[in-house]
C-alpha cells in the first residue's frame, strides 16, 4: 500500500464502506431504481465496479495490487450474481457480470489514467 496517505484508515473505511454498500444493493430484495432507462441496470453494474476498482486502485497503486483488486471485485460480482440467482426474489444475468467486469477494467484503466493520484491530492489537501 501506498505510505504516502495521512488519511489512510479514513479512505480504507469508506473503500470498504462502498463494498458494502454494492454487496447490500446486489442482494436487497427492492434496491432503489435510481436512473430508468433501457438497460439502465447493466450501467449501474459499471459505474459500481468502476468506482470499486477506481477507489481501490487509487489506494493501491502497485501494478500486483491492483491486479488482485480486480480479480478480488470480478470474484466478487460473479459471487453476488449467483447468489441473486439463488436468493427467489433476484434475478441471475451473466450480462450483469460482464458490466461488472468492464467496470472493473474501466476503473482500473482511469486510475492508471486521467484519475490517478486524484485521491492522494485530495488526501494531501486535508492535510
Amino acid at each position: 500500500m501506498n505510505g504516502h496517505f495521512r488519511f489512510r484508515a479514513l479512505w480504507l473505511t469508506l473503500g470498504w464502506a462502498l463494498i458494502g454498500l454494492v454487496i447490500y444493493l446486489s442482494l436487497t430484495p427492492a434496491p432503489p431504481k435510481l436512473i430508468h432507462f433501457t438497460y439502465a441496470d447493466k450501467v449501474k453494474h459499471l459505474m459500481a465496479y468502476g468506482a470499486l476498482m477506481g477507489w481501490f486502485g487509487q489506494l493501491y497503486a502497485a501494478n500486483r495490487q491492483q491486479l488482485v483488486w480486480a480479480l478480488g471485485f470480478g470474484v466478487m460480482g460473479v459471487v453476488l450474481e449467483f447468489l441473486q440467482g439463488w436468493s427467489g426474489y433476484r434475478t441471475f444475468d451473466v450480462v450483469d457480470m460482464l458490466a461488472d467486469a468492464v467496470g472493473v477494467l474501466l476503473g482500473w484503466w482511469l486510475t492508471r489514467g486521467w484519475f490517478a493520484g486524484v485521491l492522494s491530492r485530495v488526501d494531501r489537501a486535508l492535510a
